[in-house]
């Protein structure tokens, strides 16, 4: 489409300024168009389902994939670029819903996922002198300097009052001699575990030298079939409802944003041991008898790390004075994704393409997390959620949408993004797995990704303040030496 390529034109002009103007050194050598092989794939639909509505719109996810690699730039360009790019065409074939658009009519219109014969996605290849090191650190660091990684989605059209919203970019930088970074922005509406089988795959087919290996590739296949999916209770019809209420807002509330970055923020990692996850568990288990209490039945390592985490944040608001200190008895949020492929009266297929989420909240007072206890009330209302989404799945799905906006408008709450059980280190293009995953957060989120180089450890991703983050950092390593 004329209007893709214009666009993504723009798009380069703007990341040339942005590199210029930033202290880093980055330089754009290539800046490229990627399809599936010609005639491969005719122009083709996609409809979404009532998991999707939550997600439609400008909500995308941001991976970054850092890898070593001891060699200069000329050997990457030369010798590593050719296949990565034919490989990356190949892997497009089966995920060719990827390379189109995510289109949103005027109602009554719903959304879809069209691509178009002889559609393509954006490829950045970019040079950086910035410390690889210093980057694949857990650290914190400046969010620009994750910023400059991060592949920019072409700008958002309106064709005959239809949204046309690009669903994926990629970004290649290269550390002459120390690393490449792969850069991945993609719209949920893809959702999580696509995203990652699309890395998967594309990674299979370079360590491959090219080669569309199908025996390598069938674990990570896109399932289109939407009818697997049943809407039983009617849930759709009131979601489009509500889309299509937020829709008539989207001309003043995305084309007028340009998702400026929170320049005084910085991402950190903070990674639960295997050991560490167990001593948390002894101890929930250990204050829950002593108060009498009831124990948790099904205190995961997720349970565990994310009323940790949750507390953890809500005690350093608390002291860094980011939120009300008269708001006591008021209630707190942890909200995130439950997986539903097997949860349904039809099991779904792992490598379903498209969301299968159902939005999960848990509740508690401030007091009650901020008590001597407060990682048990945190622990016991998340397994609460959890118990009950594994019995009734679907109970709400009707207000996830005016539920989450809701929420959003109280503030009093943290999101989860990622999951441990992705495998977001099991991209291996040839040069081992990735030295860091990461996902590029948001404030009052947390991200959640397996430990790169520990079993059943849990790496923890956090945008805050820099001083938020001292405070952050000072009351998780004083609430874990409490543990021995």
């Amino acid at each position: 489409m004329d209007y893709k390529r214009r666009a993504f034109i723009k798009e380069l002009v703007r990341e040339k300024d942005s590199a210029m103007a930033s202290t880093c050194t980055h330089k754009v050598l290539e800046h490229c168009q990627i399809s599936p092989p010609p005639g491969s794939v005719p122009t083709t639909s996609l409809p979404l389902t009532f998991f999707d509505i939550p997600w439609v719109g400008d909500i995308h996810v941001e991976c970054l994939y850092f890898y070593e690699f001891s060699n200069p730039t000329q050997h990457f360009t030369q010798t590593i670029l050719p296949t990565l790019k034919h490989s990356l065409s190949l892997t497009l074939q089966h995920f060719y819903p990827l390379v189109g658009n995510l289109l949103c009519p005027p109602p009554p219109t719903k959304p879809y996922i069209l691509y178009n014969n002889g559609d393509s996605i954006p490829l950045t290849i970019v040079e950086s002198a910035n410390n690889f090191n210093h980057l694949i650190g857990n650290h914190p660091r400046d969010i620009i300097e994750l910023d400059h990684l991060v592949p920019k989605l072409s700008p958002i059209q309106i064709s005959n009052e239809t949204f046309v919203f690009p669903l994926l970019a990629l970004k290649i930088t290269i550390f002459p001699n120390s690393g490449i970074c792969i850069g991945i922005t993609n719209l949920h509406v893809v959702d999580g575990w696509t995203s990652l089988n699309f890395m998967k795959s594309w990674a299979s087919i370079v360590s491959a030298g090219g080669e569309s290996i199908m025996t390598r590739l069938e674990k990570f296949l896109p399932y289109y079939d939407r009818d697997v999916i049943k809407d039983i209770n009617g849930v759709e019809a009131i979601l489009m409802n509500e889309y299509f209420g937020l829709r008539s807002t989207w001309k003043d509330s995305i084309l007028g944003n340009n998702n400026a970055l929170p320049l005084d923020h910085v991402q950190a990692t903070f990674v639960l041991s295997r050991a560490q996850i167990q001593s948390l568990k002894k101890w929930l288990f250990a204050q829950s008898k002593n108060e009498n209490g009831s124990t948790p039945q099904h205190l995961s390592r997720f349970v565990v790390t994310c009323a940790f985490i949750w507390v953890c944040l809500i005690k350093t608001q608390d002291q860094i004075g980011a939120i009300s200190s008269n708001d006591f008895d008021e209630i707190y949020h942890f909200v995130f994704p439950a997986d539903c492929r097997e949860r349904l009266e039809v099991p779904v297929p792992m490598t379903y393409f498209g969301n299968c989420l159902a939005l999960s909240v848990s509740a508690a007072k401030k007091s009650e997390l901020l008590a001597e206890n407060g990682v048990v009330v945190a622990a016991r209302a998340i397994e609460k959620t959890i118990s009950m989404i594994q019995s009734e799945p679907l109970k709400g799905a009707d207000r996830w949408i005016s539920d989450l906006m809701n929420l959003l408008k109280l503030g009093r709450l943290c999101t989860v993004s990622g999951s441990p059980s992705l495998g977001f280190y099991e991209s291996d293009f040839g040069w081992g797995r990735p030295k860091k995953a990461e996902v590029v957060t948001r404030p009052m989120n947390i991200s959640l990704a397996e430990c790169g180089n520990e079993k059943d450890g849990i790496e923890i991703g956090l945008l805050l303040t820099k001083s938020a983050m001292d405070t952050f950092s000072s009351i998780i390593e004083q609430s874990l030496n409490f543990l021995h």
